[in-house]
């Protein structure tokens, strides 16, 4: 998939840093050429032997190298391959991405470069989270730049969170999935899917039987199509598919934060099942049992993130679909659902218990447009994956 295409692999400075020995076997697998630069960071944790030894090239690492520079090289290379790779990409080389520094090799290769750019970050969960790290981020998806993970993970600081960088088998399948175009090449696709949990207290919590199998076939499928695949998911029961980017969360109010975070996107596809209700306080300590009786909890409604992304104005997805998981009256309520939302589809199904739909392999779904009901025949969940991904494409005119 990747025969004779050059990657420049830019290695940052993080501990991560030893994945990127993998990649490049991992690319070179696959048939391209790989070549190495490694930063000033970068060698705390790699050596340029190790990268030069498996990659079989020199390793580029100073800007100032007075042989490379008579002719140039730093712009010689930046623009001779046909993919820039940054990974890790520590917060400090997003920074500078972001505001345009160029003031080392690595810098300098990304500013001059005119071809694709695509990073995984790598960082510590509190760097991952810090408004500084956040505006960055969406600076370079602004500028165009690809984003592979970070997956959520334990760290080498001991701690957890959001900010492991992805396996060196995920960068290689998004670096694949990009050369391989298709019709959703260069379109970026939101999907969220799984349930949400709303903690009641340290141990218990509200949920519902939602796998996240239908949303995570439909990632799948439009990465298949070539998109660049934001997948916002709560704790499902089954993993996220390879190539995609991967934002966890566990309530509502996380997935509305992230989902708003991953904005602008060409469609938003809403196939989570989100509570929605929450505890209007969550207890900090268990709840016992006492003679007094039964506890009483108070609710609150969580976010409507479908009808928030609808009703936007400027940056409003050009495709907005939700997802009506129904137990009677099936087209009729996810009709009046699709009104309600102001969405552009609806995607109903009947998951009464009858047809051990929610959380089983199979889907039956009624498509609901502008143009009315379309009923599908009952079929695997990847096939209705597939069937909506191509729908997708049609309408978004690719």
């Amino acid at each position: 998939m990747l025969a004779d295409k050059r990657i420049l692999l830019i290695v940052g400075g993080g501990i991560a840093a030893y994945k990127s020995l993998e990649l490049i076997r991992r690319l070179q697998d696959r048939g391209a050429q790989v070549v190495p630069v490694l930063t000033r960071a970068g060698a705390q944790f790699v050596t340029p032997l190790s990268l030069s030894a498996l990659a079989g090239r020199k390793v580029f690492t100073d800007l100032f190298d007075l042989t490379d520079e008579a002719e140039m090289g730093h712009i010689e290379l930046s623009r001779s391959a046909d993919l820039v790779v940054v990974a890790p990409a520590t917060a400090d080389l997003m920074a500078k991405m972001a505001g345009g520094h160029a003031d080392d090799l690595a810098s300098t290769l990304l500013m001059a470069t005119d071809k694709p750019v695509l990073i995984a970050p790598a960082m510590n969960v509190r760097m991952w989270e810090h408004p500084a790290t956040r505006r960055n981020l969406e600076t370079l998806r602004g500028d165009g730049v690809r984003v592979v993970g970070p997956n959520e993970g334990g760290m080498a600081c001991g701690e957890f969170g959001p900010g492991r960088m992805a396996e060196p088998g995920e960068i290689a399948e998004a670096i694949a999935r990009g050369f391989v175009g298709g019709p959703l090449a260069g379109r970026r696709v939101l999907v969220t899917s799984g349930p949400t949990h709303e903690p009641i207290d340290p141990v218990r919590y509200i949920a519902n039987r939602s796998s996240g199998a239908q949303g995570t076939a439909l990632a799948r499928a439009l990465a298949d199509l070539g998109a660049h695949v934001v997948f916002v998911t709560g704790p499902a029961s089954v993993p996220p598919p390879e190539g995609v980017e991967v934002i966890r969360v566990e309530t509502a109010r996380e997935m509305e934060a992230a989902v708003r975070a991953a904005l602008p996107v060409d469609a938003g596809i809403f196939a989570a099942a989100v509570a929605d209700w929450r505890m209007a306080e969550a207890h900090t300590s268990k709840l016992k049992k006492t003679r007094d009786g039964l506890p009483v909890l108070a609710f609150a409604e969580n976010p409507d993130i479908l009808a928030g992304v609808a009703g936007m104005g400027e940056g409003r997805p050009g495709l907005v679909v939700g997802f009506a998981a129904e137990t009677d009256d099936v087209v009729a309520h996810a009709t009046a659902k699709r009104d309600r939302k102001g969405c552009d589809w609806i995607v109903a199904n009947d998951v009464s218990p009858a047809t051990g739909i929610m959380g089983g392999a199979e889907n039956a779904v009624v498509l609901i447009t502008d143009r009315g009901a379309e009923a599908w025949e009952r079929m695997g969940k990847d096939e209705v994956a597939r069937r909506l991904a191509a729908r997708i494409a049609q309408e978004l005119g690719a």
